[in-house]
């Protein structure tokens, strides 16, 4: 395997990583995934023959672990990310800090291209924290390596998601309460981003370029969640929570030891524009992709929350 392309992927074990292995391995690439938890991270290697995927050990402060892959790497992947910070984990330490060091290490080496994922909304012009360390992460990535290609998908999802499946297990109570219901975003199936940062690759001369992520269905909050239920099959009551009273409760909820349901962040990026393909990059049909359905696609893991599903009773 030793003629392979080589690739490395940060947060390759997360949420769109195990895709992305997925399609890379298919295209016989050997995947170098760096990882806090090794051990946990065992079963990519389940999707790819023996020796195409390798995983090692990987802290955020120290790149030492990185900085050989990286060197003998034809292309390096960028996944990490989080949505909201704790005591450990800060916005512009994960969506700044990484990105440059990693774009500072790929312009010590022959990488030929950096895939750098950040997300539809990253403004140094918004209130977000989120959306600014995005926007920040995107500067210092294409600052410090000119071979930098970014992408930008609005709302992921698929099985594994916090979004639909969160919206699904709170169809146990009888209101589901939302924040701004007309807020509008463009839902993207996780395969879809990942078939798209494989052909963002592949695609030449696109360095320097910007990619925004759509599904090609804009949806408002309010009907994407009644989307999920009729997937489901249950009718509940939608309640629009006014900005101010979700504020002071996201502020309660982040002093509890526990992951929060919305965060005052979270708040601001909903009171901001809506998260959709401005039209002022790059699409999916630059990359000749036709985005997959979602609604046909919810079905086939939000089936467990249905009446008699296996979630039906937790």
């Amino acid at each position: 395997m030793n003629n392979y392309p080589i690739a490395t992927i940060l947060g390759g074990g997360g949420f769109i990583g195990r895709y992305l292995v997925r399609n890379l391995t298919k295209k016989n690439y050997r995947c170098i995934i760096p990882t806090r938890n090794p051990f946990t991270k065992v079963y990519l290697k389940t999707q790819a023959p023996p020796g195409a995927i390798e995983i090692i050990k990987f802290g955020q402060n120290n790149f030492e672990e990185i900085k050989n892959a990286v060197e003998n790497s034809d292309v390096v992947i960028n996944l990490c990310g989080i949505l909201f910070e704790n005591r450990k984990q800060k916005f512009n330490s994960i969506h700044g800090d990484i990105p440059e060091s990693i774009a500072k290490l790929c312009a010590q080496s022959k990488v030929k291209k950096f895939i750098h994922v950040s997300a539809i909304g990253a403004s140094k012009d918004s209130k977000s924290k989120y959306q600014q360390s995005k926007f920040l992460g995107e500067e210092k990535a294409l600052n410090n390596f000119d071979k930098t290609v970014i992408i930008r998908p609005s709302v992921v999802i698929g099985n594994e998601d916090n979004f639909t499946n969160l919206f699904a297990k709170l169809s146990l109570s009888p209101i589901i309460p939302v924040v701004n219901l007309n807020y509008k975003f463009e839902p993207i199936f996780v395969n879809d981003v990942a078939r798209a940062i494989l052909k963002a690759i592949e695609t030449k001369n696109n360095e320097g370029k910007i990619y925004e992520l759509g599904g090609g269905r804009v949806i408002s909050f309010g009907d994407m969640i009644k989307l999920i239920l009729s997937t489901i099959g249950k009718k509940r009551f939608v309640a629009d929570v006014p900005m101010t009273l979700a504020k002071i409760q996201s502020s309660l909820l982040s002093i509890l030891p526990i992951d929060p349901i919305i965060t005052k962040d979270q708040c601001l990026i909903l009171s901001e524009k809506d998260n959709v393909v401005s039209g002022d990059h790059l699409t999916l049909k630059d990359l000749n992709i036709k985005p997959t359905d979602i609604e046909k696609e919810m079905e086939k893991w939000l089936w467990r929350y249905r009446s008699g599903g296996e979630f039906a009773k937790v």
